[in-house]
């Protein structure tokens, strides 16, 4: 007998409702979140056993889009059930991950497995927001250590003012797209898409969003109340089987203290600290440490359980020296930004490249333009057209100075590749104004630190250099933190090594205007108002220097494409001729490509786009389309074909679809009795249109191009001698001799 229970609140204006004892009984807390007619499925486990010899807590959270939710079946011929995550689906998990997994115990070894499915979508509620609030649910309400609840909500700004849990077209209509996860008090997540929002407006959406968590807050905190299970499962596991607990212990808090207190030399004696430094440093250290712990009597076999956190530990000191003496590895003020490096044009041949490095983190971002058939064709459970523009992010391991396998795209490259893609969006010029699809690619060959923000740098200088007219060029900085209980400190530029426990990763691109996109993340419990306030404060000198130095390399964009770019000419028609370019089957469309190159796009609003890097092509492709749907008048001369001949007359093609009619009296102005004496089948002609009748026939004439006669006189029309199609039913003059 199933134990069902269900609770709701009104929130945003509209019903949220939770609930439990229904769906997935097996999992250690499961819940179903109803918004509106989007309804999720979200369920939580954690394995009994650690795992050893990580070091790091192994939380996994998936988003599972199933098409179904959407009332859809796959589009593919051959394969009709769901595949691997789109990248919409990789992106909702990662930021579910990000906001739950700061009040996780860190040092735990269990695997936790959140899994959050879509079972119904309504096409205007996100269904990332009851995803969110069902993952808080079923970890409120299981027996694992977590240190919630938190609540999330999505900011839409629109005519001045906020909207809370915007559906997806207020989002997209409104300059502003805001998810914040936390509490009133507290930001522990946030991402943002914006068009150039002035900071001042992103803190008080941020602060007005967290105001808005506490209905969501208080029914997750009441239904924790009421069925919530014991905490009792273990948060920290045994790092080795057969060694007691309190030795375990008592290694990790010696090697913690001889990291903090007697390696200071060893990570701040060096002018330069980069991240082969820095790799270098942590090899040293834990040789020290190991020696250090043998020296108080602690067995070989039983060292790594302090040794696999020492790189935890070292970013641990690094904050400890930036608080108490402002001091960073590298030498660096707080507020001071790594050597920058700016180039574009790197390589030959491409339509457009960048390079920007910041201290080791180096990227190389690459610009492809393409006719507007080369759009991405989306077709997701929530998303369904097309996308124009397109950041593809892609390292390796060489990227960190490792050896490893080269897979797919990660979820993490997905996730940085979307960050700066959403930072660019809003300076593109429109599709109008520039038709082409857009394609970046921003290779990363190092990283230390903010690889996504370089990227954003680089994909606005690539960008410029490959003459896309974008609006503004865009920057991108990562905001540190060190702190403790009692103080902290915000940095400017974050490298890995300071990204440690009390740190954030708060990420914040812009224009010299306003900020375009904002991604943050944190290993504290939350961040107060006065550390967001300072951070975005702080972020706005650094985006103005970077800003600088890009300016002094391009400052906006090349009047010109590439040479070894496409081009693109676009030709408006009555959209009623459409039918006539694309012909029966797309058999003339297909023509016109397979005879010229082109490539050929076309809008219902009767934009005809051709794309070509062949000139000549082009411009055949560009007749042949202009000579399909062009309008004949009387007046204009054509060079035609004669297509047919019948004894009244012939008839000439003047355009690939449209034939018009000679009469026998206009071939010429001497008389002709049968067009076939003087014409043939395929005989190119030069013929000027007389007329078009009121049922759109096409009378033409030969004679009127050529000099009229000395002495010629009109002859009585002949009298008709039969039944004709087209043209005019008047018979011919004639050419008379005077009589001497």
């Amino acid at each position: 007998m199933l134990n069902v229970k269900s609770w709701s609140a009104e929130w945003g204006g509209r019903t949220l409702t939770v609930e439990v004892g229904k769906f997935a009984l097996q999992a250690n807390g499961s819940c179903t979140v109803r918004y509106g007619d989007t309804m999720i499925l979200a369920t939580v486990v954690q394995s009994d056993e650690a795992r050893e010899e990580i070091d790091y807590f192994p939380l996994a959270v998936d988003f599972q889009e199933k098409l179904y939710a959407a009332g859809k079946i796959k589009g593919s011929r051959f394969i009709k059930r769901e595949g691997r995550p789109s990248d919409e689906s990789v992106l909702v998990g990662r930021m579910v991950d990000r906001a739950i997994r700061p009040l996780f115990n860190d040092q735990a070894r269990n695997d936790v497995h959140v899994v959050v499915t879509a079972l119904s979508v309504d096409g205007q509620n996100d269904a990332a927001i009851p995803a969110f609030v069902g993952a808080s649910v079923a970890l409120a309400i299981s027996p694992i250590v977590w240190d919630g609840p938190i609540a999330c909500a999505r900011i839409g700004k629109k005519d001045g003012n906020l909207i809370l849990n915007a559906t997806l077209s207020e989002a997209e209509e409104g300059i502003l797209d805001l998810v914040v996860a936390g509490t009133p008090d507290r930001l522990v997540m946030v991402e943002a898409g914006a068009k150039e929002i002035p900071e001042a407006e992103l803190i008080d959406a941020m602060k007005w969003g967290c105001s808005q968590l506490k209905p969501a807050l208080d029914l997750v905190s009441k239904i924790q109340k009421e069925i919530g299970a014991q905490k009792n499962m273990t948060p920290v596991a045994d790092d080795l089987k057969g060694i007691d607990d309190n030795v375990e212990e008592k290694i990790r808090q010696t090697t913690r203290q001889f990291v903090l207190e007697k390696a200071g030399e060893m990570m701040f004696d060096s002018v330069k600290v980069g991240r082969k430094e820095r790799d270098e440093m942590v090899k040293k250290i834990k040789k020290a440490a190991a020696e250090y712990l043998t020296a108080q009597g602690f067995a070989e076999e039983a060292h790594q359980a302090g040794l696999n956190n020492v790189k935890e530990y070292a970013a641990e000191a690094a904050a400890k020296r930036i608080l108490e003496k402002d001091q960073r590895l590298d030498g660096r003020a707080l507020t001071d930004i790594r050597e920058l490096n700016v180039e574009i044009d790197c390589i030959p041949r491409v339509h457009g490249s960048g390079m920007f490095m910041r201290g080791d983190t180096q990227v190389l971002s690459v610009v492809t333009l393409g006719a507007p058939g080369d759009v991405q064709t989306l077709d997701t459970m929530e998303e369904e057209g097309t996308k124009r523009y397109m950041h593809h992010y892609f390292d390796a391991p060489f990227t960190y100075g490792e050896a490893g396998f080269m897979r797919g795209p990660s979820r993490r490259a997905i996730g940085h590749g979307a960050l700066a893609e959403r930072a660019l969006e809003p300076v593109l010029p429109s599709q109008e104004d520039f038709p082409y699809a857009i394609r970046v690619v921003s290779e990363i060959l190092g990283s230390n630190g903010s690889s996504s923000m370089a990227s954003a740098c680089g994909s606005a200088l690539s960008l410029m250099a490959a003459g896309v007219p974008i609006k503004k060029p865009v920057a991108g900085i990562a905001m540190g933190l060190a702190s403790n209980e009692n103080k902290w400190k915000v940095l400017t530029d974050l490298q890995d090594v300071e990204d440690g426990p009390g740190g954030m990763d708060f990420k914040i691109a812009g224009t010299r205007d306003g900020i375009t996109a904002v991604q943050m993340d944190t290993k504290t419990k939350g961040l107060t108002w006065d550390i967001v306030e300072t951070a975005v404060k702080q972020a706005r000198e650094g985006l103005s220097q970077i800003l600088d130095s890009m300016a002094k390399v391009i400052s906006e964009p090349r009047a010109e494409l590439s040479p070894y770019a496409p081009r693109i000419e676009t030709i408006m028609i009555d959209p009623d001729k459409i039918r006539d370019v694309i012909g029966p089957g797309g058999k003339i469309i297909n023509k016109i490509i397979d005879e010229t190159g082109v490539q050929i796009d076309i809008e219902q609003d009767g934009r005809v786009m051709i794309t070509s890097t062949d000139a000549d092509g082009m411009r055949r492709a560009v007749k042949m389309v202009q000579d399909l749907t062009k309008e004949v008048e009387p007046g204009e001369i054509y060079e035609g074909t004669v297509v047919r001949l019948e004894d009244f007359g012939v008839f000439v093609q003047i355009l690939p679809n449209k034939d018009g009619l000679v009469h026998v009296s206009e071939i010429a102005w001497q008389r002709i009795n049968r067009p076939g004496d003087v014409l043939n089948l395929g005989d190119k002609v030069k013929v000027k249109v007389k007329e078009i009748d009121n049922l759109g026939r096409v009378n033409l004439s030969m004679r009127a191009l050529l000099p009229r006669p000395d002495g010629f006189v009109e002859q009585s029309p002949r009298p008709p001698r039969g039944h004709h199609q087209g043209g005019s039913d008047r018979q011919g003059g004639g050419f008379l001799k005077r009589r001497p």
